[in-house]
């Protein structure tokens, strides 16, 4: 069985564009903003990295300039922030992946917090999207983009970079290794221990009242998608399911993802699903060896 993992990359809320479309759609075969991570091998299995990203605010001739690296907590607030291309000026093209030009994702330093965004660009490159961190620290911001260069060659990267609300931070500790996860009166179950050098299928399924879920719907595409953030480093991996062949979602099967840890240590998943046109995410600690 052809495996799938995600490279490490990042992003996402909800907004329409307020201007003329920010990306055009990803090449055939383009199942993410990381090639690495997100390219479908044979039967749309994709195929499997272990390369950890996010870790830069630059890469790869591109750059994240954030207006602003500082703000309140507990206030809404209109971030906005440009990718610089190779020539130094906000880029504008970028591919349709996986429904969205960018993707953005946030979490605290300490993997709490965690949200799933979708910015919105203006026709000059600046990219906004209203965000609310709660609580003081310093919060660690992801983009994950495919930018098209003049070639028209999609380029994949992740890039993110750190943000400071001030105030009496109080870090939280890392929640303990769990196989259940309860989000809105749902139970979520985990199956399966990602392995170092082995790629391992985890299968998530969802309960009310001890009963499947059978009205799983797509979200983005996908009946889940799944973001996996390193203990220490926040290196950031984000995953899709495996397209279902035989018991669906909808029937009460397992979403399927395939991952291979690339260090040993601690990681925090975040499995996003939509069940009644609501989008959630359960959360869970594992230990990779």
């Amino acid at each position: 069985m052809l495996a799938l993992v995600a490279g490490f990359s990042l992003a996402r809320m909800v907004e329409e564009p307020a201007s003329p479309p920010a990306g055009r759609p990803a090449a055939p075969g383009d199942g993410g903003a990381n090639p690495a991570a997100h390219d479908h091998g044979a039967g749309g299995v994709p195929s499997v990295s272990t390369q950890v990203g996010g870790l830069a605010v630059s890469a790869g001739g591109y750059t994240l300039v954030p207006e602003s690296r500082s703000l309140s907590a507990g206030a809404r607030t209109r971030w906005r922030f440009h990718i610089e291309g190779p020539d130094r000026r906000p880029a504008t093209d970028f591919a349709i992946v996986h429904e969205k030009p960018l993707h953005l994702f946030v979490a605290g330093r300490d993997m709490s917090g965690y949200q799933h965004l979708h910015p919105t660009m203006a026709a000059d490159g600046t990219w906004s999207v209203d965000l609310l961190l709660p609580r003081a620290g310093v919060w660690r911001a992801f983009a994950d983009f495919a930018a098209v260069d003049p070639a028209g060659t999609q380029v994949a990267t992740t890039l993110a970079v750190d943000l400071t609300v001030p105030g009496d931070y109080r870090p939280r500790a890392l929640p303990a290794v769990a196989r259940e996860s309860i989000v809105d009166g749902l139970t979520v179950t985990l199956e399966g221990t990602p392995q170092v050098g082995a790629t391992r299928p985890l299968l998530f399924r969802v309960f009310r009242d001890g009963s499947p879920v059978t009205d799983l719907t797509r979200y983005l595409g996908s009946y889940g998608h799944l973001v996996v953030l390193r203990d220490g480093d926040l290196g950031y991996v984000h995953a899709h399911a495996e397209e279902q062949v035989g018991p669906t979602p909808r029937a009460g099967g397992a979403v399927k993802f395939w991952l291979a840890a690339p260090t040993p240590g601690r990681f925090r998943l975040f499995f996003d699903f939509q069940v009644g046109g609501q989008v959630r995410t359960a959360e869970f600690t594992v230990v990779a060896r």
